[in-house]
């Protein structure tokens, strides 16, 4: 118990709730975190006012660099009920490299900002590991962070997470305007579940459900419903490279918040359409179970969440078969899902056929 708050009684910070030795203590942890990220042009030293990266030393001779900076929504809500912090920091670094990829750029460096009312160590290690863990993946070097203690800012045991990544392209690399045209293939690369959009609503389902995190989760068989929900977002960056370098992508897109209606255009011109056939793949159990526990729509459903498709590739027809190879051996699971057409009039921007076979 600390001592009574008597007038001129000298303070000091840890009284006022903020512990510079845990803080301290933090850091000892994560430096060999950051020591496994470690790529060309940065050292993975941390410690300094800020993170130095070398371009010239990571091969680059005219690169143009790229910036991306985002959290992991409401999941993380999830995970502080739960106490399950293991992904999210995963999560936080997938968020961001993603979109870097999709404009041709190779992740170079991440960031993170951690802030809570009252600093657990062990929690934020935890956070921090996944965060190396997805730098790693991706091949990004965690440079630096800031750890954010901030008493009467948060409840006890509230934290948030923000990200922010740097990449790089050659210039003449840098995908900055649309490339695609008319019968270029659309590729999805297969999802690892609900990635990091759409928590709000799956929380005011799962509160519906009557279910409990810590219950069995009826589309996951051997997991509980909140480890099987905060599954990791995957990271695309490696494989999305390699096709990128064979040739033939005209554009890529996340597929994050607005789902398969409002992203895909985002990767092609407006005078273009994305005709996308949904019995081209399985919709997977978890949005399947949304969707009957929810009476989610199935538009709803295709609005809200990426169901089964995290990244989108338009190619050329004569190369489609050459990238769907290259993509498999990088690991994705690849589905020709549709393909682009010329846009009539006032047509939608994406038609989503077959959305009959879809739970309402």
């Amino acid at each position: 118990m600390s001592a009574p708050d008597r007038p001129n009684r000298p303070l000091t910070y840890k009284e006022a709730g903020v512990d510079i030795d845990a803080a301290d203590q933090l850091i000892e942890f994560i430096k060999p975190l950051t020591k496994s990220t470690v790529r060309p042009g940065a050292d993975g030293a941390i410690g300094g006012f800020g993170g130095v990266f070398d371009p010239k030393a990571a091969g680059f001779k005219d690169p143009v660099f790229v910036a991306a900076t985002d959290g992991v929504g409401t999941k993380l809500r999830l995970a502080i009920d739960t106490g399950n912090y293991s992904g999210v920091g995963t999560d936080l670094v997938a968020m961001c490299v993603n979109d870097l990829v999709v404009q041709g750029a190779e992740p170079l460096f991440f960031l993170d900002y951690y802030a809570t009312g009252k600093l657990d160590v062990e929690a934020a290690r935890t956070v921090v590991a996944g965060i190396a863990e997805g730098c790693r993946q991706s091949g990004a070097a965690l440079i630096g962070g800031e750890t954010a203690e901030m008493p009467g800012m948060y409840t006890d045991g509230d934290f948030d997470l923000a990200g922010f990544a740097v990449g790089a392209a050659e210039r003449e690399n840098l995908i900055l305007e649309p490339r695609a045209e008319a019968g270029d293939v659309i590729l999805g690369l297969a999802a690892s579940g609900v990635h990091s959009n759409g928590f709000s609503l799956v929380r005011r389902i799962v509160d519906r459900s009557g279910l409990g995190w810590g219950d069995d989760a009826p589309f996951a068989k051997g997991q509980s419903l909140g480890d099987a929900l905060l599954t990791p977002t995957r990271i695309y960056v490696k494989s999305c490279l390699a096709a990128l370098a064979s040739g033939g992508v005209t554009g890529l897109a996340h597929i994050t918040g607005g789902g398969l209606l409002d992203n895909p255009p985002r990767s092609f011109a407006k005078h273009l359409a994305a005709e996308i056939d949904v019995e081209s793949w399985t919709l997977p159990p978890v949005f399947r179970w949304l969707a009957e526990t929810g009476g989610v729509p199935a538009e709803e459903l295709a609005r809200t969440f990426n169901c089964g498709i995290g990244m989108t590739l338009t190619v050329s027809a004569d190369r489609a078969g050459a990238v769907t190879e290259i993509l498999a051996e990088a690991g994705e699971t690849v589905f020709r899902i549709g393909k682009l057409t010329d846009r009539a009039g006032d047509a939608p921007s994406v038609t989503l056929q077959g959305l009959r076979t879809w739970p309402a």
